[in-house]
């Protein structure tokens, strides 16, 4: 049973995961029957007791993560860097970034997933485009905008062209929106974003290539719909609130775990309107049939993927049909030689190795339980 709540959860941290099991008890009532007994003992137990029973599970979740940015250059004396640390008291302040999905070739267009991520609250919402175009990526935002349960104040990004443009920089001058961005090849200048772009984006929709307005379409048909209530109702984060150094280790602190949902309404700065009608959707909504709808969705979107072959991967690809028709081989030469590859379908030792056959056992809703 605790399997199955952690996997309909999306394969949370096991702090986490101890969090939203009140929330999620009236549906785990009614899914698997529990006695009074039982339950008592499942919100009892601790992280380090979940830790130890999903231990082999969780090893079959880790993967890796890869990227595709590009620096910009435009306006970047125009646009402040933000070197201090966030200390938000209040929402609104956000960092957002894209995520590519250009598979194992670069060439052509092709879809982005466009993250916003609220610092206070870890509120996160998301949007598809085709393409990076400033127009799209300042449109996209436009709507977040309208979809937040609370005002926009701020928007910080790495030094990609799609945001350092003149029509992200007017748009926010005409809200009040504070822009800044990163110093350039620092990271972890937007550690929150890049954390939310592994655990919302890549672990949803791995590294397949999506280049069609229909893929586009699907996408965000689930990041306005499903995903965004399952991630931001019912599924809790922890937020860093000190690090400790004990002799030669770091000991890190976290607060409780609560959904970003909950962290808007204890801030109390939240549109009425929006948190009254969330409040009711996080009410009647089963986050187990979110969670089916969600896979099902994927599943679609995982046919619309267009999984050509690179240069290289073809090349490669052909020399080992010729090699295979030549000699039998022998160890690994003969072992890979046997496998029958369908046609487009991508090498596990490709040149850039971001596609293997693991990513295609593994593909679903994929381990969505990082810190924060």
């Amino acid at each position: 049973m605790l399997t199955s709540v952690w996997e309909a959860a999306g394969y949370p941290w096991s702090v986490r995961l101890k969090g939203l099991l009140p929330a999620w008890m009236p549906w785990i009532r009614k899914r698997f029957k529990l006695s009074p007994k039982i339950e008592k003992q499942l919100l009892s137990i601790s992280p380090r007791q979940m830790d130890r029973r999903l231990a082999v599970q969780k090893n079959q979740q880790r993967r890796r993560i890869y990227g595709r940015t590009k620096p910009g250059y435009l306006l970047k004396h125009h646009i402040p860097v933000k070197t201090d640390s966030w200390d938000v008291k209040s929402p609104g302040f956000t960092e957002i970034d894209l995520v590519s999905h250009s598979g194992n070739s670069g060439e052509g267009e092709f879809g982005y997933s466009m993250n916003v991520t609220d610092m206070q609250t870890t509120w996160t919402e998301t949007r598809a485009l085709l393409g990076k175009g400033q127009t799209a990526v300042q449109q996209a935002l436009y709507e977040i905008a309208g979809m937040l349960p609370f005002p926009l104040l701020g928007l910080d990004s790495d030094n990609g062209s799609e945001f350092i443009s003149w029509h992200l920089k007017a748009w926010c001058e005409r809200k009040q929106i504070q822009l800044t961005r990163g110093r350039p090849y620092k990271k972890d200048d937007n550690a929150h974003i890049e954390q939310k772009n592994w655990t919302h984006v890549r672990k949803l929709r791995g590294w397949e290539r999506y280049d069609t307005q229909n893929a586009v379409d699907a996408m965000n048909d689930l990041y306005r719909r499903e995903l965004r209530l399952w991630l931001n109702l019912y599924l809790p984060s922890v937020k860093l609130l000190k690090k400790i150094h004990v002799g030669s280790k770091l000991r890190r602190v976290y607060d409780g775990p609560k959904t970003p949902f909950e962290r808007v309404v204890a801030s109390k700065q939240g549109d009425a309107a929006q948190l009254s009608i969330l409040k009711e959707l996080r009410r009647s909504l089963d986050p187990f049939q979110l969670a089916k709808t969600i896979d099902r969705k994927l599943e679609r979107i995982y046919g619309l993927a267009n999984r050509r072959l690179s240069p290289k991967a073809q090349e490669k690809l052909e020399s080992n049909q010729a090699q295979s028709g030549r000699r039998k081989g022998c160890g690994k030469d003969a072992r890979f030689a046997s496998l029958k590859i369908p046609s487009g379908f991508p090498l596990p030792h490709s040149h850039n190795n971001k596609h293997s056959l693991v990513t295609y056992q593994m593909a679903g809703r994929g381990a969505l339980g990082l810190h924060s």
